[in-house]
């Protein structure tokens, strides 16, 4: 079957992107209450727990081979933990508009490396839908409020690196997948992923629960749960889909993320932002296009 045309890959893809679009603004309220690394961390190795045993309930066995150690290792370390570790840093240098936009030139990154590396032709269609997409993201989040000074220097390239990592993981692993069920994947990655940002968080950061609301104890509820299952829709859209239209679909999330923000925080959702989400949106469609 063309994995292009994959219904399930793109149900799992919109899972993956409203999973992890509604992270957004739930990330930014549990943030007032505790330190990135310890927020994003933990939560993490939670859901890892949670989908581990979720696995055993349903008789999914959680057992590795012993030749695919390397292989999940890598994986977690490129999509998970680079990804969480440099976009909390690069959160000290740049406004958060500005680290999203930079973060999701991931999906220009892996279609440039899925040429190569997996034989996905950047074809013009691809080439139109990503510029769309992207173009709609700057506009959304930068605008012309975007500049580029010393000081914000060490963020951007924080940021640069964990889309680079990301993409990489991404082209990693749809060139070697590992042979696991999706939740047995999942739980792996995110668990192990998530421990050595957890660590940082004990080292770096002083972590109270007496800190956290009822309100605060919700979001990193929902970031530990919601998260660990759009990683596994993402695992199981990459393994029915294109690397670079699994990427490029990505952009969904933060623009649910404007989405929600506008309707559960009264966040500004003028005409212009409108525009630029339906050409984010536009985009992902034309990717996701036979």
């Amino acid at each position: 079957m063309n994995q292009k045309l994959s219904a399930s890959g793109l149900l799992f893809l919109l899972g993956t992107s409203v999973g992890w679009g509604l992270n957004w603004p739930i990330i930014k309220y549990a943030l007032e209450q505790w330190p990135p690394f310890s927020a994003r961390g933990w939560t993490g190795v939670v859901g890892g727990l949670a989908l581990a045993l979720y696995a055993l309930a349903r008789g999914i066995p959680l057992s590795l081979p012993r030749a695919q150690w390397p292989r999940l290792i890598v994986f977690s370390f490129l999509n998970v933990t680079l990804w969480m570790a440099v976009m909390g840093y690069a959160m000290l240098y740049l406004p958060a508009s500005e680290a999203v936009v930079i973060a999701y030139t991931n999906p220009l990154f892996t279609a440039l490396f899925a040429w190569p590396m997996l034989g996905e032709r950047m074809t013009l269609l691809r080439v139109v839908a990503l510029l769309m997409a992207f173009t709609g993201l700057v506009l959304l989040f930068g605008g012309n409020e975007m500049s580029a000074t010393y000081a914000k220097l060490p963020g951007i390239l924080l940021s640069l690196s964990g889309a680079i990592a990301f993409a990489l993981g991404t082209i990693f692993l749809k060139k070697w997948p590992l042979q696991l069920p999706d939740a047995t994947a999942a739980a792996w990655q995110v668990g192990l992923g998530c421990l050595p940002v957890a660590i940082m968080g004990l080292v770096f950061e002083s972590p109270s629960l007496s800190a956290l609301n009822a309100g605060g104890w919700t979001a990193l509820t929902y970031m530990a749960f919601g998260q660990s299952l759009a990683f596994v829709c993402w695992f199981a859209a990459l393994a029915r889909l294109p690397a670079s239209v699994a990427a490029i679909g990505t952009m969904l999330a933060p623009v649910i993320g404007v989405t929600v923000s506008a309707i559960a925080l009264g966040e500004p959702l003028g005409a212009a932002k409108v525009a630029a989400l339906m050409l984010t949106i536009g985009g992902v469609v034309l990717a996701a296009r036979p």
